[in-house]
């Protein structure tokens, strides 16, 4: 069934002839970028938005990855923190950072005679609360993985059938996502949460959070990995780093990481208001 699906997407990609990725690095995005150019060679391109949400290591990650597929690989600029819609961080935050970069990379893409953008979307992103679905949704760009209902779990496993070794690489969604909504999103803000969460994943911690609630800094690791880093890492030190890099206080979350947490505060009427129509097989 997932090679099947597999061969749906390379389907879509053969129709449309040439295409342009919105290419994050992250798992999803580089599914859909290797498997793009299996198909279309150099008539694939894939293009990732540098900005203060996203990490320099996480850029260099990119690279190397666009690289050992072969696809040509761009960087442009965007610039959603100069809209205060964006940066006063309300429950619709993704909306206007996917309107930022589709806005910029869709007249980018047609200039270079690119008529589709593609985005990594999976299919169980459209079954939570993620307004920048439909901003892209708005501006015709197209979901291969969820047009043919790919799960997260499947992205894994065709990546991993693909031969491609980042296949288990942790999610790292941009770190706007780390500030509860209402709090406003700064660069310095951001610098600060992407330089603790490097330092955590320079300790071996790979899947993690650092969530920026005002001058606290608050954790977030795998339940089953929370005793290990209490009986493993050097507190007293690891707490002198993120008040050097600008927190005051440090804090563990004891229930542990979970994806979209922060969703939890918004009402069903909010969280079902941009959930995807998009029907998927």
């Amino acid at each position: 069934m997932v090679l099947h699906k597999l061969e749906k997407i390379k389907q879509i990609f053969a129709e449309m002839d040439r295409a342009s990725i919105a290419y994050s690095g992250g798992i999803d995005s580089t599914l859909v970028a290797k498997i793009a150019y299996d198909v279309l060679g150099d008539r694939a391109l894939a293009i990732t938005a540098e900005s203060p949400s996203l990490l320099p290591e996480d850029l260099e990650d990119a690279r190397i990855q666009a690289a050992e597929i072969g696809i040509p690989h761009e960087v442009i600029q965007t610039h959603e923190m100069e809209n205060p819609n964006y940066t006063s961080n309300p429950v619709n935050r993704c909306y206007f950072c996917k309107s930022e970069l589709h806005d910029t990379l869709k007249p980018l893409a047609l200039q270079r005679g690119y008529p589709y953008v593609v985005d990594g979307v999976n299919a169980d992103d459209l079954k939570d609360y993620r307004p920048g679905i439909q901003a892209a949704k708005e501006r015709g760009a197209r979901s291969p993985l969820a047009e043919v209902g790919i799960t997260k779990a499947e992205v894994r496993e065709i990546s991993k059938h693909l031969g491609l070794p980042w296949w288990d690489k942790p999610a790292q969604p941009c770190l706007s996502s780390r500030f509860p909504y209402g709090e406003e999103i700064t660069v310095a803000k951001l610098q600060r949460v992407g330089r603790c969460e490097l330092y955590l994943r320079k300790l071996g911690w790979r899947n993690l959070r650092v969530r920026s609630e005002g001058d606290t800094a608050k954790i977030e690791l795998p339940p089953e990995q929370i005793k290990e880093f209490v009986l493993t890492t050097d507190l007293p030190t690891l707490v002198s780093a993120f008040q050097e890099f600008g927190f005051l206080y440090v804090t563990l979350d004891l229930e542990g990481y979970r994806s979209g947490k922060l969703n939890q505060v918004l009402t069903p009427e909010i969280r079902n208001s941009t959930r995807s129509g998009m029907t998927i097989g």
